[in-house]
Parts: structure tokens; sequence; C-alpha cells
């Protein structure tokens, strides 16, 4: 019997236990796609390759396994480069599959031809074409695994035309085993150096941990509690990786972090790079005479570190944080810690009790903060919440928690805007059975505000919330060229895609509106509440940077 290369991309999918992709139809990846479904997987059809991209990225975060796109060659996979940068930047595993025009007419001038390969390679862990239908399966295996190994990433495939619709003998097709998430390696750290970390804390007076997205890639969230209560070490996490403990455990001071980070005598650098998302962890943002111990699973990572480390750990940080809480019962104790989380927790209850005052502002038009206060109240404690655009961005940040482990994203250490609706609906989908709320800026809605008719097509029931200050920014001073927008009715917009809509103007309404939308999302239909927020106010790029709580 004889397979095509479209037919064996979807029987090797299908024996990964691929259950979603994300696409757009075009050519030569047509057949592929529809083979693709015929295996019983699902395809979601979307507006733009950019957004099939973090949808699939969305999906992946949500499922900690990669997620998949596909694109159409030419414009279709050059669409797919921002999603697939994102990605890479964010460390999460995006396997995308493009078409490319034949390579038996390379350099003929062939409809759609260029460099796809070199052109993701900078953005990739890996990036290859495929030139042999037969091994096609040995392929995507190793894109499997590259995706998963060590650091996450994307990765791509390149499909030629000729490749996809060539006809092979099926007993010349190599099958490996499928990637085995649980064969998964987990290096550990020596006896040396987790005698020397614990140590390190018992000579310490004031630690805290800061942690990264390696934390959730290993699955370490339950671990990394454990010595966190083991220890009583004061935590705080990146944006990308919130939740990974509930934000409202006793150990946790969100508005106390600038004083913890200035004060420490020692931090734990865990699952995180050290780039200007902590400030690569120097003075003066941090204590310069702070010593630093590192846990990271890539060794070139690790050695690459901005400031100098006191003890640098290759290793996963679920195997890691394991043994260091094996190692630290009998030794070390909460208490040891008592008053530098006393002076911690002080601070963070007064600015706590200032912040919820700002919160409550009854203004109009309607503050930012004010808008975050009603979601926060609003949401269900395992909610999944992406935050995306310039001014909401940073006051969502600073005043909605997070409680459970990948249920918060963003736009990422990238900074790319228009991730918000797409991250939406791959995370929906990953999630059906979880509250999904977008909370989006009007400038970065528009950049994939199309996906909310593919939400309404594809019955998605998300709730996408746009806090709609007229423009790409505030703009107090009137004088940021290209800032004004206007203000639209994105609402009405919404409604003639299929979807529910809801305008807002008195912050007393918000809540109502969020209500109806809820139960238009119960109904299996998306919503959009177009909230008018105040174009005065404005958040600091400062906190965008340092990632303020």
């Amino acid at each position: 019997m004889a397979l095509n290369g479209s037919q064996i991309i979807a029987r090797a999918l299908k024996r990964h236990g691929v259950d979603n992709f994300f696409y757009i139809m075009g050519g030569p990846m047509m057949a592929a796609e529809s083979e693709t479904m015929g295996q019983g997987i699902r395809g979601v059809d979307v507006r733009h390759e950019q957004a099939a991209a973090l949808m699939a990225h969305a999906y992946a975060r949500l499922r900690n396994r990669p997620g998949i796109c596909m694109a159409a060659s030419g414009p279709g996979v050059t669409n797919l480069v921002t999603g697939i940068a994102h990605a890479w930047a964010d460390c999460t595993p995006v396997i995308a599959l493009g078409g490319s025009s034949p390579f038996g007419m390379s350099g003929q001038g062939g409809f759609q031809e260029i460099d796809q390969v070199t052109m993701m390679s900078p953005c990739t862990k890996w990036s290859e074409r495929v030139y042999d239908p037969a091994r096609i399966p040995e392929y995507i295996n190793k894109a499997f695994q590259t995706a998963m190994s060590g650091k996450p990433g994307p990765v791509y495939l390149d499909f030629p035309g000729d490749v996809l619709y060539r006809n092979v003998e099926e007993d010349t097709i190599k099958w490996p085993e499928p990637w085995d998430p649980a064969k998964r390696a987990r290096p550990q750290a020596s006896q040396a150096d987790v005698d020397s970390v614990i140590a390190m804390v018992e000579a310490a007076e004031r630690p805290v941990i800061v942690s990264g997205s390696g934390i959730q890639w290993s699955g370490a969230e339950t671990a990394m509690q454990a010595f966190v209560e083991t220890a009583g070490i004061p935590f705080y996490t990146t944006p990308q990786s919130r939740g990974v403990i509930p934000e409202d455990h006793e150990y946790c001071y969100l508005t106390a972090r600038s004083a913890a980070f200035r004060e420490a005598d020692l931090i734990f650098v865990l699952g995180t790079r050290m780039n200007y998302v902590i400030g690569n962890a120097a003075p003066p943002r941090f204590n310069a005479d702070a010593k630093i111990v590192r846990v990271e699973v890539d060794p070139i990572e690790l050695e690459s570190s901005p400031r100098k480390l006191d003890l640098g750990i290759v290793g996963d940080a679920r195997a890691v944080l394991e043994q260091l809480t094996a190692a630290a019962k009998g030794k070390l104790s909460p208490s040891r810690y008592q008053s530098w989380r006393e002076r911690l927790g002080g601070s963070n209850a007064s600015k706590v009790a200032e912040q919820e005052k700002i919160l409550s502002n009854s203004a109009e038009p309607i503050h930012p903060l004010r808008l975050c206060k009603e979601i926060r109240d609003f949401l269900d404690r395992d909610a999944i919440l992406v935050v995306d655009g310039q001014e909401i961005l940073n006051f969502g940040r600073q005043s909605i928690p997070t409680f459970a482990p990948r249920h918060r994203m963003n736009s990422g250490c990238f900074g790319t805007m228009g991730v918000g609706l797409p991250m939406g609906l791959g995370a929906k989908i990953a999630s059906p059975d979880k509250q999904v709320l977008v909370l989006h800026g009007d400038g970065s809605f528009g950049m994939n505000g199309m996906e909310m008719d593919t939400a309404a097509r594809h019955g998605i029931a998300v709730t996408c919330v746009i806090s709609m200050n007229g423009g790409w920014t505030s703009d107090p001073e009137k004088k940021k060229p290209g800032r004004d927008l206007g203000y639209k009715r994105y609402d009405k917009m919404a409604e003639a895609l299929g979807a529910h809509g809801e305008y807002v103007e008195k912050p007393e309404d918000i809540r109502a509106a969020l209500e109806r939308a809820k139960e238009a999302n119960k109904a299996g239909k998306p919503a959009l509440v177009n909230v008018v927020t105040d174009s005065m106010a404005g958040a600091t790029t400062t906190a965008f940077t340092r990632y303020a709580t």
C-alpha cells in the first residue's frame, strides 16, 4: 500500500497524541490538513497565521506538551514568524509545519519560493526541510523531542509540495516510537551542591526565591511549594510563571517585591533567565552583596549568567527542588526567617490597603484599575487570564492575582502585541472547562481582532474585555505620534461576527456586563465587553520591564 507525504504527516501526528492543530487552508498543505482531520484531530482554522502560532503557544502552556500549527507556503509561513519568535522568546514548545514550493524547481522562480528554513532558524530550536516522505515520522518525532527537551522551544519543519504529494510504499516508512513525556530527562544536582545550598540557606538572614516558567515546564509547582514551606522562604515569580504557588500564600508578598530584592542576602533564581525581566538580578535593584544560587536546565544559559553566581546547578527544577526539600527537613525551619517575613508582610499589607482604595475609584471615564478590580472580583479562582496591551498590561499585572499554574499569559518577554485573543482561544481549547478571560487594550485587540470570528465559528466561549482608552497608550501630554485610534464600537463588531457584545461607560455597570458575558459563554457563545477607560491614566514602561505586581 502506498501513502503520500500528507497522509504520513497525519498518521505521525496521530501517533504522537495530537488532538488539536491551528491553521489556515492553502497549498501545498491542504491535503495534509484534510488528512490530519481525517485522523480525528480537530483543526481550528483561523483568520491569520500569526494567530495560529499564538493559539498553539497557549495550548502548549496549558497542556505542557507541544502545540501544533500549520501554514501554506510563502506568505502563510512568513505570517507564522512573529508567533514562532514569540514562542522562542518565551521558551514554549510550538511545532510549526509549513508547506513550501517544490524543491525540484528550486532556483527556477517557483510560486512563493523563498528560503523558509533559513527564515525560521533564528527563532527556533531546530528548523529543517524534509526531502523524503518515508522519513516524515522520524522528523516529526525529532520535532517533539527537540521542542520539549532541556529548555523548551519552537521547531519548524518545511514540506515542499513535491514531498507532500509523492507516494511511497508503506513498508519503506520508518515509524519510530513516539515521544513519551514520561521519559523526559530530569538531571539532578550533585549531593555536594545540595549540601552547599542548605549551608547557604542556614547562613542567610533574608533569602528570597525568584522563579520562572521553567517551574511550569518541569511540572515543579508542587515541589516548589514544598520547598518554600519547608524552608520558610518568601517567593516571587516572573510574569510568565505567576500562579505556580497561589498568590495568596502566606509567604507571598507581592507589593513588597522591591524591598525584598534590595535587602535579600541570598537569591535563588529557579528556572528563569537572568535577563531584563528581572533586571539581570543586578544592583541597584538587587542587593549587590547577596549570594546567588541558580538552578537551570540549560548549561549554556547557566554559563551566560550576567551576574557572577555563587553556585550554579545544571538540573531539572522539579528534581532539584525535591532534593533540596528532602535535605532541608530537620535542618531548616520556617521560624528561622519569621522576622524577615514579618518585615515584608507589614510592607505588603499597608500597600495592599492603599491599593484597594485606588482600585475602588468611581471616576468617569473609568480608570483602568477600577476595571481591573471588577475583573479580579469576577474571575473564578482557577480562571485563565490573558492580558495584552500597553497601559492595561501594567495595570492588570499590579492588581489581578493568579492562583493556579499556567493560568496567566501575556505579551511575554518579547513584548508581542496582539497575543491576547489568540492565546485566549488556544487556552480555552486546551482547557474547555475553565473560565477564560482576555483583558485587551484597544490597540492590541486590533491586531488579531478578527479572531473573534474564529471564536464564533468554532463556538470557543471566551470573554474578551477591552480597555478602550482611544489609542495605543495613554497620552496626557498629547504628543505621541500615531497614538490616537478613536473610540470604536468593538462590541458592534463582535456582534456582527456572531459574538455577544457589551458597551460600558460607567464603573458601576461593569460587573453586570461581565455577568451577561458569562451567561453567553455558558451558551457556547464568545463575548466582548467594550469598556471606555480614561485616556489620561498611564502606567509606566518601567513597570513593564520590571514586571511590577
